[in-house]
């Protein structure tokens, strides 16, 4: 019997080690591919933890050690972070193709292949973490970033609104300046991984406006108000600037949409969490 797409899916979100998670997604984007599993959706149950590895411990951002880069402690503790990020961007991708029924087939082939891209950029930082004396696990890491998954697991529209046009589109925001300052240190180890990770990361979010656009007309509603309304209702105003603006608008932000946030979030504090 052929499998699922969904229950391929299913299997590599609950997989903890992630040297097996990423192995899973790239077989499942390898079968999807060649069209060896059956796309089909059967209630699917919400997750609330996918699987992970028991470290690196989950502790609220305000705990996290700050990020200098000047010494390699410092930049073993930033790629760490975004190590952690990219784990966690696997199971979002994932989720969206596990979770969400009656979608066009390029729906499910982007988000599986957005899964193996995410698994390909863990794969480099933990590369580099290991050729610095340092594994994924070793430092402690931001607990939040499944929420929003949980948060919109009922909702198409605001998933896509908010993971890839929100949580996704920050890091074009603020991955430039961080280049910057590793090319500044001469660590071009990591610069040539973080110019990876912000290219694919334009067409992550690019597919996410593409599909989240698609969901608006099929109902009827007009998307730069709908992605304003859910950045109001699931954020509450909390929203951090500033905003690239040219690769925002390169992944298919409006330029009206780019203006409201400007307007409006742009050097606003971002809320601590407590």
């Amino acid at each position: 019997m052929t499998e699922s797409l969904q229950d391929a899916c299913h299997d590599a979100l609950m997989t903890c080690s992630p040297e097996q998670k990423c192995l899973a997604v790239q077989n499942v984007h390898d079968q999807l591919k060649s069209r060896s599993l059956v796309i089909q959706h059967e209630n699917p149950k919400l997750i609330n933890q996918p699987g992970r590895p028991e470290e690196p411990t989950l502790v609220a951002p305000r705990l996290l050690a700050k990020r200098g880069i000047a010494s390699q402690q410092g930049r073993n503790r930033l790629m760490h972070a975004v190590a952690h990020i990219e784990f966690n961007a696997i199971n979002l991708a994932l989720d969206a193709a596990y979770r969400f029924a009656s979608q066009p087939e390029q729906f499910y082939l982007d988000w599986v292949r957005v899964a193996a891209e995410e698994a390909k950029h863990f794969q480099l930082i933990t590369a580099y973490l290991n050729d610095n004396g340092v594994s994924y696990g070793d430092m402690p890491a931001h607990d939040g970033l499944w929420d929003m998954c949980k948060r919109t697991s009922h909702d198409l529209i605001a998933r896509m609104a908010l993971v890839p046009r929100v949580l996704e589109a920050r890091g074009l925001d603020v991955t430039p300046g961080i280049i910057k300052k590793l090319e500044h240190v001469k660590d071009q180890q990591a610069v040539a991984i973080l110019q990876v990770i912000y290219q694919d990361e334009i067409d992550h979010v690019r597919i996410g406006s593409h599909w989240f656009v698609y969901q608006c007309q099929q109902q009827s509603l007009e998307p730069e108000t709908t992605f304003l309304h859910c950045v109001e209702q699931y954020l509450h105003g909390e929203l951090r600037g500033s905003f690239n603006l040219t690769a925002r608008q390169t992944a298919g932000f409006t330029q009206s949409e780019l203006a409201y946030l400007q307007k409006h979030y742009s050097g606003k504090p971002e809320k601590k969490n407590s």
